[in-house]
């Protein structure tokens, strides 16, 4: 939450991505690479920025998020379970039948989800939509959405860039994920994004290049003020950060592992070599 300063954010993602790689194991389904390579992002949110109390999931003055790559909503739950949303042991039953911890995040279900998203571009323009909702009432939380890298080759996240920049929503921020790779290959080989800063920023958006995973930095960036105009933050990262055979790896963008796979990934994790 909001000004925790005395956390270890690297024992903390070195936890989370032992998490994230156990439900998926467990469920034999889901996104491995686009789950941790969003790790420090949401860490920098919900460990540094954003006002949450999980006692009270729907405060009135809370900020807000939106899951947009809603396929990397393993990472969200590990975080949301971590900070007491609902408990830990829930992990275990991702994508399971009648687990509330479905594929993608349900607003309906999840304790701590703030809008239900999965089709890709919706939850940005979701998002958009409660920062504008917060101007009309005069309200001073802020909204902010993660976007996979392929997920910008969707037109609805630029009606959404347009839109916010129109209404000048200084608190709405656009998060990406960008680490090159989507289902069918890189984004170079599918859709190239090209100068991606530099389109938002011809569009009205305060732009700003950091490294994913720094934690540190992502915050830094997300608490600059932004002079007026809505918010991105291109966070530079890779597929599949801290397990060697999965990283850089577009073959792991859908896939879990297996058994074998996940004793290995939890060894690498906890600095052990495998035998």
């Amino acid at each position: 939450m909001r000004g925790t300063t005395t956390m270890n954010y690297e024992q903390k993602g070195t936890a989370l991505r032992k998490d994230i790689l156990k439900m998926l194991c467990a469920a034999h389904s889901g996104h491995s690479g686009g789950s941790l390579s969003c790790v420090e992002i949401l860490m920098g949110l919900y460990y540094g920025v954003m006002k949450v109390d999980p006692q009270n999931p729907r405060m009135g003055d809370r900020d807000r998020f939106s899951m947009s790559k809603g396929h990397g909503c393993p990472t969200l739950y590990a975080i949301l379970a971590d900070l007491g949303f609902f408990p830990r042991k829930e992990l275990w039953t991702l994508r399971k039948i009648d687990s509330r911890l479905q594929g993608h995040p349900d607003m309906h279900k999840v304790p701590g989800v703030d809008i239900s998203t999965g089709s890709l571009g919706q939850g940005a323009a979701n998002a958009m939509g409660m920062a504008l909702a917060a101007k009309y009432m005069g309200k001073d939380y802020k909204v902010y959405t993660l976007l996979g890298d392929g997920e910008c080759q969707e037109g609805i996240v630029w009606e959404t860039a347009m839109a916010a920049a129109h209404y000048k929503l200084d608190n709405f921020v656009m998060i990406l994920d960008h680490n090159g790779l989507q289902i069918d290959g890189t984004n170079d080989e599918v859709m190239g994004l090209g100068d991606i800063c530099g389109k938002f920023s011809a569009f009205g958006f305060d732009c700003t290049s950091v490294d994913g995973h720094d934690v540190y930095a992502i915050i830094e960036a997300l608490k600059r003020p932004s002079s007026g105009k809505p918010k991105f933050i291109e966070c530079r990262t890779i597929k599949g950060k801290g397990v060697s055979f999965m990283e850089n790896e577009v073959g792991w963008h859908g896939r879990p592992p297996s058994e074998a796979e996940l004793e290995q990934a939890l060894m690498e994790l906890e600095g052990k070599k495998h035998g």
